[in-house]
């Protein structure tokens, strides 16, 4: 089994976000399953390994770099063509391609279905992000009636149906780094989430969607948006409501009819099994073996399955057509 060396930018400062925690969940859950590490390549950290440094070794036959940073993919892919490469996929479309070489693993079967599509002659797979066994209901009475946290969060959700529910009942407003968000959850009847907006103004779908599910495990009754990765887990009228439904009038109403006959909400344990880390680790052995017998092996095969390149699309879309003007005018 090949070490991992999981490649972000930094670890602090600009670089804190949920997509780097995340990363670094799944790089303390990869150390159950073989040997794995951290290694920068924008800003050089005391206490962790810098990419340059690594590069100036003769033989990394026995690594495999994960790189998983957006915007930073296609020139750390170029960067690493002679290195074992394995794209963790988060947020999808961005528009760049990646050759069959590199197996993908996707984090949400949206994004898995992205790539799918883009990159049908890869490797992929489906790992998801892991939801902390702190996240479940503690059984505690709720002094929240309603929990926004304003990241991610949409201008109708915080101009126009913040300011009419606070008419209306005890909201709570969340704009900075909460400690511990499983406690938050728990002291909340309705989560609100609504993220849609956010990230169409940036052009990627939402990767995955934590908060929306870990609400979920604590008992809230959760008002999302469907976008992206919370499509995965998210099933309006069942486990959840579906937010900004085409009117403020109408949201109102349905979340304080859902307030006014409150009852946690109780998840099957089945359904976040696949989240927690047993599970998580278990996949990740499975998806290891064989991406380490891809790498042992491709030095050996010939790639000889046509990509689906922009120009391949285009001449296929000719052959269809000349082959349905031939039928039509020249039958036999």
């Amino acid at each position: 089994m090949r070490k991992l060396y999981f490649l972000v930018p930094g670890t602090d400062g600009k670089f804190a976000c949920g997509g780097l925690w995340a990363e670094l969940k799944t790089l303390e859950l990869a150390k159950q399953v073989c040997s794995a590490d951290v290694v920068t390549y924008r800003q050089r950290e005391s206490d962790k390994l810098f990419l340059d440094d690594l590069l100036q070794q003769q033989n990394l036959d026995d690594v495999i770099f994960v790189i998983s940073w957006g915007f930073d993919v296609p020139k750390l892919s170029t960067k690493l063509t002679s290195c074992h490469v394995v794209y963790h996929a988060h947020t999808a479309g961005y528009g760049f391609s990646l050759p069959a070489s590199i197996p993908i693993i996707t984090v949400s079967r949206n994004t898995m279905g992205y790539w799918g599509q883009k990159s049908p002659n890869s490797l992929i797979y489906y790992l998801p992000n892991q939801i902390a066994d702190e996240f479940h209901n503690y059984q505690q009475e709720r002094d929240i009636d309603v929990l926004v946290l304003a990241r991610k969060s949409s201008e109708y959700l915080i101009k126009q149906l913040v300011p009419e529910l606070q008419k209306q009942c005890n909201l709570f407003v969340v704009n900075s780094y909460v400690d511990d968000v499983p406690r938050l959850f728990n002291r909340a009847k309705i989560y609100l989430y609504d993220s849609a907006e956010y990230w169409a103004q940036r052009g990627v779908s939402e990767g995955f969607g934590l908060q929306p599910l870990e609400a979920l495990a604590c008992g809230c009754q959760v008002f999302s948006s469907v976008n992206g990765g919370l499509s995965d887990y998210l099933d309006p009228g069942f486990n959840a409501y579906k937010i900004a439904a085409y009117s403020q009038e109408f949201d109102i109403q349905r979340i304080l009819k859902v307030l006014n006959n409150w009852q946690p909400l109780i998840l099957p344990e089945t359904m976040l099994t696949e989240y927690r880390a047993p599970s998580i680790i278990s996949k990740l052995q499975l998806i290891l073996d064989e991406i380490n017998i891809f790498f042992d092996s491709n030095t050996n095969y010939i790639h000889s399955i046509n990509d689906l390149t922009p120009v391949r699309v285009a001449q296929l879309k000719l052959k269809s057509t000349v082959s349905k003007i031939t039928k039509k005018y020249f039958p036999k």
